[in-house]
């Protein structure tokens, strides 16, 4: 069977640079750090007073109807705003799509963390009957995607991914196979985020997975650095317009790439903790290598998952040299974590890095991984460009996420090629 083949025709995000894909790009080349002290909570109790927070997001929504967004979660808001820019960025016409060819495959990891706990403390304060009626589709990790069809009238396959750290590279890898499959024309794709609550800092925290290097908030994420000590918190949403290759030639369409590879595996091995040996990252990538047609020497730059904890950047770093080789065999492979300036915007990080990979194949720069000051010798021996953005043409580009619960996915990228 032919495969049907699906490219890239809109990207959207809202990120801790604020909104929009050139402030989020120009900041990560300009090697910018967007961790801050947290603002939107109060930090007493709390032993990390840092994260990747939207600032000033009141004034981002001013194009959602306000009656509406009070019955949104923030994770919910934050998707309808990325949804926006990709859609515009797309140039689709809704009207002249068959709606029920037109899908949303838009997931969180965590949903409605915010409402959930605020609810919480009206039921203690006030009583249960004073609840609000919406608790319910604010809270649940779906309305993002639901609320996005709605907008759109897109009628087609409808769900939302719960992978954690990977379901927004689920959600986009899923696109690809309806796409392939004949199902669907268009899918809007992505993931959003909204935990930096109370309740989402002090469980990450109980978790001992968060940095608490609150006195150098921009030097808190620092991946594959010796001194790193947890990973930064971040918010916000990542959507992407995935189109059926003929679909957006008919109508003329700007492609930004073609996604031409899927691989997705479970560790099998521990509910938070990375298997150590990296076995289930690199069949991972092995899967979408293979699925690309592609030999491991054609991808030029992987975007990490990167997050700038202790086991986990020494698994991916291993598992990458398992398939492409390290510096001794494979000179030419560039990696970095943009995390090390965003942060881990959980379920939105999958199609924010995905939204990395398109750019750096369109604009030939590859961004770098800040913060990297000593390098931890455990790590691979690779070239993590480090702390300076570097010009290279790069024709085919991975992404990998992997989340709690041992979830793998990677997705490979490629320049169009008629």
């Amino acid at each position: 069977m032919n495969k049907r083949r699906a490219v890239i025709t809109g990207i959207g995000i809202i990120s801790p640079f604020g909104m929009g894909v050139d402030k989020f790009w120009n900041s990560l080349i300009e090697g910018k750090s967007g961790i801050s002290t947290i603002e939107n909570i109060s930090p007493e109790g709390h032993s990390v007073h840092v994260a990747g927070e939207i600032k000033k997001f009141e004034e981002e929504i001013s194009d959602l109807d306000p009656k509406e967004a009070r019955r949104m979660d923030r994770y919910t808001q934050f998707a309808m705003m990325a949804a926006e820019e990709a859609m515009n960025d797309s140039k689709l016409d809704v009207e002249k799509l068959d709606p029920y060819r037109f899908g949303v495959i838009v997931g969180s990891a965590a949903g409605g963390f915010g409402t959930f706990e605020k609810q919480h403390l009206v039921i203690i304060d006030r009583g249960p009957s004073k609840c609000s009626p919406f608790t319910v589709p604010m809270i649940i990790a779906d309305m993002g995607a639901g609320r996005i069809s709605m907008k759109y009238g897109a009628k087609g396959v409808n769900k939302a991914i719960v992978t954690a750290c990977a379901t927004s590279a689920h959600c986009i890898g899923d696109s690809l196979r309806t796409i392939q499959y004949g199902e669907a024309d268009v899918i809007i794709a992505g993931g959003a985020e909204a935990v930096i609550t109370r309740l989402g800092i002090g469980a990450f925290t109980s978790a001992r997975t968060l940095s608490k290097r609150n006195d150098e908030p921009t030097k808190a994420s620092r991946p594959y650095d010796v001194d790193r000590d947890g990973f930064v918190m971040a918010e916000g949403a990542a959507i992407v317009i995935v189109e059926e290759l003929e679909h957006a030639k008919k109508r003329g369409a700007k492609i930004y790439a073609e996604i031409v590879g899927y691989g997705q595996t479970g560790d099998a091995y521990d509910i938070v903790a990375p298997d150590p040996t990296g076995q289930g990252a690199a069949k991972a990538m092995e899967f979408a290598v293979k699925d690309a047609g592609l030999k491991p020497s054609d991808v030029q730059y992987i975007n990490s998952h990167g997050t700038s904890t202790g086991l986990g950047d020494i698994a991916e770093s291993k598992a990458i040299a398992q398939v492409f080789g390290d510096l001794t065999t494979n000179k030419d492979l560039k990696v970095s974590s943009t995390k090390s300036m965003h942060g881990h915007m959980l379920g939105a990080t999958g199609a924010a890095e995905s939204i990395v990979c398109v750019k750096v194949i369109n604009e030939g720069i590859i961004p770098p991984t800040i913060n990297l000051e000593h390098q931890d010798e455990h790590v691979a021996n690779l070239n993590y460009v480090p702390n300076k953005a570097i010009k290279m043409d790069v024709d085919c580009a991975l992404s990998n996420s992997f989340g709690f619960g041992g979830h793998n996915a990677s997705l490979i990228f490629k320049k169009y090629k008629d």
